[in-house]
C-alpha cells in the first residue's frame, strides 16, 4: 500500500482509543466532528492500521456513501474483514438478498473499492439473516474485530430502525469479540441516537468530540510543501491561511495546492483564491434555493450571531425578514430549526444554542447579498 506523504499521522491518538477499548470498561466509542475536519482520514489511515498492528481484524464502512441501504454496506464490510472470498460465495447463494453488488474500491479483498448493495423491497428482511451469518463467522475465529462505522448517524433514520435494532442486539452479546467506533458529522443526531430511550443504541456508547487539528498539522504540511516549493511558505502565512479557512484541514490542503501551482502569486493570493472557491460553492446556492423561506431566515439570523430564536425580539426580526406584518408564533422557528437539524444543516449544542453543521456553508450564508439573493 502506497504511503500518503501528505497524511499527518496521529499515532498517539489512535493508540489512546485502542487502549480505552482494551480496558474492557466499554466496547464502543462515538466521535463527532464537522465534515472536512480530518476525521475520516484518521479512522482509515491511523486508527485502522494501528488496530491491525495490535492484532485486530478491522472493518470500515462509511454509511453516507450508502445512506439509502446502510445494512448492505455494513454487512459487506464485515464479510470483507472476515472472509476474503465472501463475494463469490454470497453471489452463488440461491437466496442471496443482494440484487446488485458492485466492487468499486476501498475494502480488503475487493481491490481498492467499497461495496455497494441495492436491496429490493421484498428482499430487505433477508439482511437480518446475512447479519446473523457474518456474526457467526466472527464467533468462529479467535481475533477481536474493530468495526469503524463512519457517518453513523445514518442509522438513526426511521427507515433503518429494524436493522439498527438487529445490529444492536448482535453487538450486545459480542462485546468481548467486537469493538466499535462510531463516528459522525451530525452531533445533534448522534446525541439523539445514543441519548434517547426510544432509540436502538440508547446508552450504548460514550459520545465525545473528535480532537481537531491545529498548529502541528500546519507546520507538518508546510514542511512538506517547502521540500518541493521554489518559493518557501512561512509558518506565519500558513497559520493565517488556516485561520482564514476556519481551521478546516481540507480547505488548507486546497490552499497549499493553489500555492504550489501558482507560487509567484504569493500566499495571500492563494488564501483569497481558496476562500472564494470553498465559501462560494455553486451547490450552496442550489441548496439555499431549495429551502423554505423560514429556514433561510433562521440561517441568516444564525450567521449574524442570533442564538435565541424564540424570544419576542428574535421573532420580530424573523417576521421582518419574512415580510410579515407581525411576529410569527413560536412554532415557526421551532419547525424551521427541526427541519434544519433533520437536514444536517445545523447542530443543536445546548438549549437555545445552535451552529452550522458545515462551516463553509455558514460562511457562504454570512456573505450572502440578501437583496440580490446571491453571494457577494
Amino acid at each position: 500500500m502506497r504511503t500518503d506523504q501528505w497524511h499527518f499521522p496521529r499515532p498517539e491518538l489512535a493508540s489512546g482509543y485502542l487502549e480505552l477499548l482494551e480496558l474492557g470498561l466499554s466496547s464502543a466509542r462515538t466521535l463527532f466532528a464537522r465534515r472536512r475536519m480530518g476525521k475520516t482520514e484518521f479512522l482509515q489511515k491511523d486508527l485502522a492500521p494501528a488496530a491491525e498492528r495490535a492484532g485486530y481484524l478491522t472493518a470500515y464502512v462509511n454509511l453516507w456513501e450508502d445512506r439509502d441501504e446502510p445494512a448492505g454496506a455494513l454487512v459487506g464490510a464485515l464479510y470483507t474483514a472476515l472472509e476474503p472470498d465472501w463475494l463469490a460465495r454470497l453471489m452463488n447463494k440461491a437466496r442471496s438478498p443482494l440484487k446488485r453488488l458492485k466492487a468499486s474500491g476501498r475494502l480488503t479483498g475487493v481491490g481498492e473499492g467499497s461495496i455497494e448493495a441495492e436491496l429490493t423491497p421484498e428482499e430487505k428482511h433477508y439482511v437480518g439473516t446475512l447479519l446473523g451469518e457474518v456474526m457467526r463467522a466472527l464467533d468462529k475465529q479467535p481475533k477481536v474485530l474493530l468495526l469503524v462505522i463512519d457517518e453513523a448517524q445514518v442509522l438513526a433514520r426511521l427507515e433503518h430502525a429494524n436493522f439498527a435494532h438487529a445490529l444492536r442486539a448482535a453487538l450486545d452479546i459480542r462485546k468481548d469479540k467486537l469493538k466499535v467506533v462510531f463516528a459522525g458529522s451530525s452531533e445533534s443526531t448522534l446525541r439523539n441516537m445514543f441519548g434517547r430511550p426510544a432509540e436502538p443504541f440508547y446508552n450504548w456508547a460514550a459520545l465525545e468530540p473528535f480532537p481537531l487539528l491545529g498548529r502541528e498539522f500546519v507546520e507538518f504540511m508546510i514542511e512538506k510543501t517547502n521540500a518541493i516549493a521554489k518559493n518557501q511558505l512561512s509558518v506565519k502565512h500558513g497559520m493565517l491561511a488556516f485561520e482564514r479557512l476556519n481551521q478546516t484541514p481540507e480547505f488548507f490542503r486546497r490552499f497549499l495546492e493553489r500555492f504550489l501551482t501558482y507560487p509567484f502569486d504569493g500566499p495571500q493570493a492563494a488564501i483569497e483564491y481558496t476562500r472564494e472557491h470553498v465559501f462560494h460553492d455553486g451547490h450552496f446556492a442550489r441548496h439555499w434555493q431549495s429551502l423554505l423561506p423560514a429556514d433561510r431566515a433562521i440561517l441568516t439570523m444564525m450567521a449574524n450571531g442570533e442564538s435565541d430564536f424564540h424570544s419576542a425580539a428574535a421573532r420580530e426580526k424573523l417576521g421582518l425578514i419574512l415580510g410579515l406584518d407581525k411576529a410569527p408564533s413560536m412554532n415557526t422557528p421551532a419547525h424551521a430549526l427541526r427541519r434544519l437539524q433533520n437536514g444536517n444543516l445545523v447542530t443543536k449544542l445546548a438549549l437555545g444554542e445552535y451552529q452550522f453543521e458545515d462551516e463553509a456553508f455558514g460562511e457562504w450564508v454570512r456573505n450572502l447579498d440578501l437583496e440580490a439573493g446571491s453571494p457577494k
